[in-house]
């Protein structure tokens, strides 16, 4: 919360001053604003403090979120620890490397389908619904992001690394109201989708 009241989103937690965490998703935190549930809320916890709500909170945590997803798988290609092109990720992904696969929302679905078989077979998950993450970024958007040309695909060659972005990718989804959640191919849970607890919330 800013000096004057102002509330505004700090989705990494870094943001000096007072704050507060919230763990609903996009559709309800608009309700609750609509509502004055939200104002009534933070009144209670800043007692005496001035709480000004601007109309457009949840888009900001929505583009707050995205762009620290976005920005984390920035820096793993940076880090060598992200690949892109289908020939690398599907060479990686058939011997078993990639620890989490990602499509852009606006991927081919024979692309989609190719990569998420070579995943299968790499993990020897065969006849298994392992499969990669479409994100809620189309390919011009996620290829501005990595610095790189035409991305559709990219995928996550360590297993650290598929960790941080899963939990980015995961705030971020689970926010704007996607049920299924992001968990990285590692030991017994791999491939499998897990539910995305939104308890873990987004700092404003």
């Amino acid at each position: 919360m800013a000096p004057d009241g102002t509330v505004a989103p700090d989705v990494r937690a870094k943001a000096p001053g007072r704050g507060a965490w919230i763990a609903v998703d996009q559709a309800a935190l608009t309700t609750a604003i609509a509502k004055g549930k939200l104002k009534g809320a933070l009144l209670r916890a800043f007692k005496g403090a001035q709480i000004l709500i601007p109309d457009d909170l949840p888009q900001q945590i929505e583009r707050a979120l995205e762009r620290a997803a976005l920005d984390r798988m920035g820096l793993e290609a940076k880090a060598g620890t992200l690949v892109t092109g289908a020939e690398k990720i599907a060479e990686a992904a058939r011997r078993g490397t990639v620890t989490l696969l990602i499509h852009a929302r606006d991927a081919a679905e024979d692309g989609k389908r190719k990569l998420d078989q070579a995943l299968r077979v790499g993990l020897d998950m065969e006849g298994s619904d392992a499969r990669g993450v479409v994100i809620p970024a189309s390919r011009a958007i996620l290829s501005v992001a990595l610095g790189r040309e035409n991305v559709v695909h990219a995928a996550l060659i360590a297993p650290a690394a598929a960790a941080r972005v899963a939990q980015a990718l995961g705030r971020w989804r689970g926010f704007i109201g996607r049920k299924e959640g992001v968990e990285p191919c590692d030991g017994e849970s791999q491939g499998q989708s897990a539910q995305h607890d939104a308890s873990e919330g987004s700092g404003f």
